[in-house]
């Protein structure tokens, strides 16, 4: 059983391994680190398990098996993101195949104010296109974003060092820091988005 600390040749064998099935994009260093354990939450809420940081057997098992999970939206663009609230996951499509699989918190679905706004903080569900990039580190009323893609609004999908397993954001799609180097490097402007489904 391998946890969040742990260190050696089981870890870099579990990193590649999420490598391989586009789960994970940090170093392959052995170290089980926070965006490892993100990795695999990735993994095991896209296969259907209890998302949780222990690997055991049932990980395992699902590392080696392929995955053909249901796209959202069947008919989207070859290339497209998919943004599951169920889930909370976020699949990047190239040419129409999963390239990048990744845990994420969405909106928490309550009403916030802060600095004297308020406002609800809701993951809008629809049909949208990535309208505005912002390269690393923008800090705006709401927080600290990284590498942020704007796909409705004042809504984007961007690196945080706040992923939990439950939605927590004001609305954005907050997904794990090494992961949204990759994300920002394959989405570009007029990408289609595709959110679904609600929060449980």
């Amino acid at each position: 059983m391998l946890k969040p600390g742990d260190r050696g040749m089981a870890v870099k064998v579990l990193q590649e391994k999420l490598h391989r099935g586009r789960y994970y994009f940090g170093k392959i260093n052995g170290v089980y680190d926070e965006q490892t354990k993100m990795a695999v939450w990735a993994l095991q809420k896209h296969r259907r398990i209890m998302p949780q940081g222990e690997v055991g057997s049932r990980v395992w098992a699902a590392l080696e098996r392929s995955a053909h999970r249901r796209p959202l939206v069947p008919n989207g663009g070859a290339d497209r993101v998919e943004i599951s609230l169920r889930d909370q996951l976020l699949t990047v499509y190239r040419d129409r195949k999963p390239a990048l699989i990744t845990h994420i918190s969405s909106g928490a679905e309550v009403r916030y104010c802060e600095d004297g706004r308020c406002g609800n903080a809701i993951t809008p569900v629809g049909d949208f296109r990535v309208s505005r990039r912002a390269p690393g580190w923008t800090t705006g009323r709401l927080g600290s974003m990284y590498n942020s893609l704007y796909f409705v609004g004042g809504i984007a999908m961007h690196g945080s060092t706040k992923v939990p397993l439950r939605p927590a954001s004001h609305g954005c799609v907050r997904v794990p820091l090494t992961t949204s180097k990759r994300l920002f490097e394959m989405v570009k402007i007029g990408e289609p988005v595709y959110v679904r489904g609600k929060i449980m």
